[in-house]
């Protein structure tokens, strides 16, 4: 099962290199040892770590091309999702991930340590209290808009380095009506994820962007 999925990734991004092949093909026996340890990922689902987590995360790589330059976080990360399988598909980005529980930051520690990502670093923090700023904030399904829209709107920086302007870029399931209509926004966008991937899983997932 999940050689399938795996092979399936590579089949919707033809253009990763062996490297990242490999350190991907890593990651689904790290997060089962892990995840026996430590629950970073519910135990129901860890089987389908490729096509609900992995491929899940890379989304955010068919909507943005993301350079070398780019500072970007991810908020509330857990596991390190989406921030880990970006890390590898964006070797040269600088990635923060940034989570309030300690054990989930060490499951991703060690997973870097174990395959060679050279691009985290794990901030062990609230977001509320993070101060640095990033030209991009990612994160998935961590809060309501309304909080993430808040968040953003402190640690992004202002000066733009590429095409897609600065701003957040949330991963979210399920109706968004509500959440966007409390968060006030006016100026976002929102990707269907059947746009990029035919599984089934994707049918109720979108990808927001805000710029900021």
């Amino acid at each position: 099962m999940v050689n399938k999925q795996l092979e399936r990734i590579f089949e919707y991004f033809p253009n990763l290199d062996e490297d990242q092949k490999s350190k991907l093909g890593a990651l689904g026996e790290l997060y089962q040892e892990w995840n026996a340890k430590i629950n970073v990922i519910s135990r129901k689902d860890i089987d389908n770590l490729y096509l609900h987590h992995v491929l899940h995360s890379l989304s955010i790589a068919k909507f943005v091309d993301l350079s070398p330059e780019a500072k970007v976080i991810d908020i509330g990360t857990g596991g390190g999702f989406p921030g880990v399988p970006l890390a590898i598909y964006f070797p040269e980005t600088q990635f923060t991930l940034l989570d309030s529980t300690r054990k989930k930051l060490r499951v991703i520690d060690e997973v870097c340590d174990a395959i060679g990502i050279n691009n985290i670093r794990t901030v062990h923090q609230r977001a509320e209290e993070h101060r640095s700023k990033y030209h991009f904030i990612i994160t998935r399904a961590m809060a309501n808009m309304s909080s993430l829209f808040r968040f953003s709107q402190r640690l992004v920086l202002r000066d733009h380095i590429q095409g897609l302007p600065n701003g957040l870029i949330a991963l979210k399931g399920g109706s968004l009506t509500d959440e966007m209509k409390e968060a006030n926004i006016k100026h976002e966008e929102i990707i269907e994820l059947t746009d990029y991937f035919e599984e089934e899983f994707f049918s109720t997932k979108r990808l927001i962007y805000i710029q900021i």
